[in-house]
């Protein structure tokens, strides 16, 4: 039987830059790595199988770090996870702007409308700048948005939309609230004749994310081929911007992640809030030289 990794806590370990990879898997990163960063790696377990629920859990007191957010669950607001509408799925009435000492809204100033995200690149270029200021803090928390979903280069990220406008306007339907994906549609029996109907919701969750050309890729090759192919393009384009900004990092680095992404393990696709399995909660923690 393989040994349980050992819990990641980052308010305890030592470290001066925490860069952390949304829904980066252990195993995919395992592959990857040492073609873009030099350090020791180890497998820890996230508390947290989603965002909200690593956040909670992580910084449950107050912790003195400027954290730079590509993520809009984790932003400078003061609104609780438990009253966002879209996305949380949670009841943690757990605001960021209660236990972090300063949080920068990425999600919002540096968004890209036209793909749905915040690119890697725009990350490395903020946390830039903050290195350039007088800061008095205990550390710096640099949040990409890759490799999670939408795929840079085969879509865009309607689902980040809502979750988006729900932080910025609580009450607000979103604008495709209740819209028919028909290319997604089309697909469904495809599809369907490949996964059971208790995973089809969460698989055609990662579909609607997808152009066009991706989604007949899909129809193709199938779900799983395509999505990790997709997958994987999106960590090597976070790993290549995190790797660009360490080199401007004095101090101690470390990579890691909030939690991974599901393939179809244990029939579960994506990622969700207290879904302990493997492919979610097995995260790196890389130490660089």
């Amino acid at each position: 039987m393989t040994a349980q990794a050992p819990d990641q806590n980052v308010v305890e370990e030592e470290w001066d830059y925490l860069i952390v990879l949304d829904a980066c898997r252990y195993d995919f990163f395992a592959e990857l790595y040492d073609e873009y960063f030099d350090g020791s790696l180890e497998k820890r377990r996230s508390p947290g199988s989603a965002t909200p629920e690593w956040a909670a859990k992580t910084f449950t007191d107050h912790a003195d770090v400027t954290y730079l957010s590509a993520n809009p669950f984790i932003n400078s607001l003061g609104i609780p996870l438990s009253e966002l509408k879209w996305g949380a799925s949670c009841e943690y009435e757990w605001a960021a702007a209660d236990h972090i000492g300063e949080v920068v809204d990425l999600w919002q100033d540096d968004w890209d409308d036209d793909l749905g995200a915040v690119v890697p690149e725009a990350v490395t270029a903020a946390a830039r700048e903050r290195l350039d200021e007088d800061r008095d803090d205990d550390g710096m928390v640099v949040h990409y948005l890759q490799p999670h979903a939408p795929y840079l280069r085969r879509g865009r990220g309607r689902k980040l939309e809502r979750i988006r406008g729900g932080v910025l306007e609580p009450d607000e339907e979103p604008a495709d609230a209740g819209r028919d994906w028909p290319v997604v549609d089309s697909l469904r029996r495809r599809v369907e004749r490949r996964l059971g109907e208790s995973q089809m919701a969460m698989a055609l969750g990662m579909l609607v994310e997808l152009n066009l050309g991706s989604v007949l890729d899909v129809g193709n090759r199938g779900l799983r081929e395509t999505i990790e192919q997709y997958y994987e393009e999106n960590l090597r384009l976070a790993m290549e911007a995190a790797a660009d900004l360490a080199t401007d990092l004095d101090g101690r680095v470390v990579v890691t992640s909030d939690h991974g992404e599901a393939f179809g393990e244990h029939d579960v696709w994506e990622h969700h809030v207290e879904t302990h399995i493997p492919a979610l909660v097995d995260v790196p923690w890389l130490v660089l030289d």
